[in-house]
Formats: structure tokens, C-alpha cells, sequence
């Protein structure tokens, strides 16, 4: 898949899902079409008792798929529990027209990643550790030594924003756009 694939990486309660809640329309504004796909270390069911879809489950099919005029939705159960990897999952996301996607997790995975990091957790930082961060989002104070990637505010996705739509056009492809100002 030729479509740019960035992480964001951090302790849980750091705010990932928050920032990418916020992060996802300046891109889209921006004019990037944008997918987002969401480790989980929960179990996790996106239908309920009492659903079609559930019930079909539930009598051993598998996957079930789900579909409307708006949406689709497919649901597949592992036959043996397992940690899934990134780049399984990454092949069962139809990537075509995509600009971006977006990845909440997978922080022990090697490709591009944000790591999102506020001291007052107390939770180590995961970088220089892991070369694949590259960029730093905190609410921490300035330090005296400079970090060799950006820092970035965490408390100003557009400034991340930003910082993302001038790294796409490094990554190559020609499905790269050119880097539109956020309205």
C-alpha cells in the first residue's frame, strides 16, 4: 500500500483518541482524505445482543458484514487470540483514494509515529528508544538540551496538523499531495 501510514504513540490517558478527534477534520479541511485504525487491548463488539449481526456471530459465521447505503462493516472473529499486527491489518483496509492513515496504537511497531507524552503521568518517554518516533508532542516544559525531532505542542493539534501535512510530501508516491494551507 502506497497510502502514508503515521502512528500516534503513548501511555494510555495521554489523549490519543482526543487529539485524533480534533486532528481528523483540520485534515480533512485541509483537503486529505483520511483513514484511522485503532489498536485495542480490550475485547471489543461493535454489535450487540439482540442485532442480526450479532446473532450471525454469535451461530459461528464469520465474518459477517454489515452494510447500508451509508456504511459497511465487516466483523471477524480470530480463531485463536492473538496480538494483531499492524501490517495485517493494514492489508485488509481498502487504501485506495486515501491520503493518510491515521494509527492509534501499535507503539512497540516499527513505522512513523508521533509520540504524545504529558510528564505529569509520570510514564517514561518512549523516545530515542524508538527511532520511528518522529516527533514529539508534549505539554511538558522546554528543555535546555534540543531534541534531535520537532517538538510539537500537544495542546495545539493545529501546530500538529500543520507538522503533518509538511511531512506527507516526504514520504513519496505519487499520491503525495501538495501540502494545503488548514482554512
Amino acid at each position: 500500500m502506497d497510502t502514508p501510514v503515521l502512528g500516534f504513540a503513548a501511555s494510555s490517558g495521554t489523549g490519543k483518541t482526543t487529539l485524533l478527534k480534533i486532528l481528523i477534520p483540520l485534515l480533512k479541511r485541509a483537503g486529505l482524505k483520511v483513514a484511522a485504525i485503532k489498536h485495542s487491548h480490550h475485547s471489543f463488539d461493535v454489535d450487540h445482543p439482540g442485532k442480526d449481526s450479532f446473532e450471525l456471530r454469535a451461530a459461528g459465521a464469520t465474518p459477517v458484514m454489515v452494510t447500508s447505503s451509508k456504511r459497511r462493516a465487516v466483523i471477524t472473529e480470530h480463531e485463536t487470540p492473538r496480538e494483531p499486527s499492524l501490517a495485517e491489518e493494514l492489508a485488509h483496509l481498502d487504501g485506495s483514494g486515501l491520503d493518510l492513515i491515521l494509527v492509534e496504537g501499535f507503539k512497540h511497531e516499527r513505522y512513523p509515529k508521533i509520540e504524545l507524552h504529558r510528564p505529569a503521568l509520570g510514564k517514561p518517554l518512549l523516545f530515542p528508544e524508538d527511532d520511528s518516533i518522529i516527533a514529539l508532542a508534549t505539554d511538558g516544559p522546554e528543555t535546555c538540551d534540543p531534541l534531535p525531532i520537532p517538538r510539537l505542542d500537544l495542546n495545539d493539534p493545529r501546530q500538529i496538523a500543520d507538522f503533518i501535512l509538511d511531512w506527507l510530501p516526504t514520504r513519496g508516491g505519487s499520491n503525495q499531495p501538495l501540502r494545503p494551507c488548514i482554512p
